[in-house]
């Protein structure tokens, strides 16, 4: 097996983006009827899949995907002060010099993911970025992925810090490497059975040598 094509997730991944949406999240709490999130919460649901994170806050599935967009819009306010995770772009530039094509599949709004790109200078590293306004539906972009670079499932790979991206992966039938820095505890990720499961960005080059 030779990996072409490394697919990362962007928020909690890629993008620090922890604090920030903690903040969003409550800012918004009143106007979409859900509790404020307390540090004690976000223990706690830092240990629940990404499906079982969506039924505790009560909100309707009818008005998810207007929250999330509501969400992602007001997070593009504060994209600028945005950072990568420690360890990050150093992964980045070994993975592109290594000769691998890297992309970004995230459910944040595209104009976002380039927008702090551009801003942490991490333009250079990546392909292409595919965006898509869901929470459980990254199979299909992976799909459109796949398909669109003309190469096999097999020589993809996808980078993830959720419980969601770990099936996402699976339903495409493509190797998954869960990362425990972001926001699910590296213990529901393991429960999940990923491929591979690693703490530090420093982890994943050899990782990658290791599937191929």
């Amino acid at each position: 097996m030779t990996i072409k094509i490394i697919l990362f997730d962007f928020d909690g991944t890629i993008a620090d983006t922890h604090q920030m949406s903690l903040k969003i999240a409550n800012q918004m709490a009143e106007e979409f009827h859900y509790r404020s999130i307390t540090p004690d919460d976000l223990e706690e649901l830092k240990n629940l899949s990404s499906r079982d994170v969506v039924l505790r806050s009560g909100v309707s599935p009818l008005k998810i995907p207007f929250l999330l967009r509501r969400f992602m819009q007001e997070l593009g306010k504060h994209v600028q002060s945005l950072k990568p995770i420690q360890g990050i772009p150093d992964c980045l530039k070994e993975l592109k010099e290594s000769g691998y094509s890297l992309g970004i599949i995230s459910s944040n709004l595209k104009d976002n993911v380039v927008a702090f790109l551009a801003n942490n200078d991490l333009s250079e590293y990546f392909d292409f970025i595919y965006s898509g306004s869901t929470l459980f539906g990254k199979h299909r972009i992976i799909n459109k992925v796949v398909q669109a670079e003309n190469v096999k499932p097999s020589e993809v790979v996808y980078i993830g810090d959720e419980t969601r991206d770990i099936n996402s992966a699976k339903k495409s039938k493509i190797k998954v490497v869960a990362v425990g820095w972001g926001f699910n505890s590296p213990k529901i990720l393991q429960q999940y059975q990923p491929d591979f499961l690693i703490l530090n960005p420093e982890e994943l080059p050899a990782t990658i040598k290791n599937i191929n």
